[in-house]
């Protein structure tokens, strides 16, 4: 039993060390995680990954989940509550994820984009999280538009949510070429695998079922080395991963 429990510490520190890695963060981590394996993977959870899920779409997502499971409903009406008390930028922000992960993107565009305004007028995740609300609406241009522009100006920063929302953009716009450009280069770096289900549910839009199939098998057969809470976290795209391949498999996909 001691070398079982060491084995899932060594596991845990090595997936920890992939994303400070893939995420680009200082590289003394890489030496606490493998110097300290559960010691160094608490720490890193605590100041590094959990509040970057906390932030990024993936994360929100997984709370919005669970509060979805138990009231669909609940965190939509406790936001516009508080907005309607007190309309902040937070709280509209707060409003404007509940309405776009309640399939209405459209008034969740309409929030994003007044949150846009004095101290926030550039705020590079707001935009990202339009962008986000454009595509999902069907203004895969104008989401393109705006991340081309964030782009522009903002060269150093980094976002897989805006690079996933980019790379789909281009996608839906109909660019083959630098879709999968973007696509490749986010299955390469991602630590999640949401871009590995968008990409493969495109090439199975392109005709491409041969390659769809191949990705979904890489990243099934990476999720199965992932400690199980990594698996739960990944639990929605490796469900649409999961049923895509079922439909490959049968020649149902398409």
């Amino acid at each position: 039993m001691p070398f079982l429990g060491l084995g899932v510490h060594v596991l845990v520190a090595l997936f920890f060390a992939v994303h400070a890695v893939r995420s680009g963060q200082e590289r003394y981590w890489l030496g606490i995680l493998f110097m300290f394996p559960l010691l160094g993977s608490v720490i890193y959870a605590l100041t590094i990954w959990l509040p970057e899920m906390r932030y990024s779409r993936h994360g929100r997502a997984l709370v919005g989940g669970v509060k979805r499971a138990l009231d669909p409903s609940r965190e939509l009406r406790e936001a516009q509550d508080a907005f309607e008390d007190s309309p902040t930028t937070d709280r509209r922000l707060r409003l404007a994820d509940a309405l776009l992960a309640s399939d209405r993107a459209s008034e969740a565009a309409t929030h994003y984009e007044s949150a846009l305004q004095g101290i926030h007028a550039d705020d590079p995740d707001i935009q990202v999280r339009l962008a986000q609300a454009l595509l999902e609406c069907g203004h895969a241009r104008r989401a393109r538009e705006l991340l081309d522009e964030l782009i522009r100006r903002r060269p150093e920063f980094r976002s897989l949510d805006g690079h996933l929302t980019y790379a789909r953009a281009v996608a839906a716009e109909g660019d083959r070429t630098k879709a999968r450009e973007e696509f490749e280069a986010l299955v390469g770096y991602s630590s999640g695998f949401d871009a590995h289900a968008h990409y493969a549910q495109t090439l199975v839009g392109w005709g491409e079922q041969e390659p769809a199939r191949a990705l979904c098998e890489r990243a099934l057969a990476k999720a199965k080395r992932l400690p199980a809470y990594a698996r739960r976290i990944n639990k929605p795209a490796l469900d649409k991963l999961r049923q895509l391949s079922k439909q490959l498999a049968a020649g149902t996909a398409g």
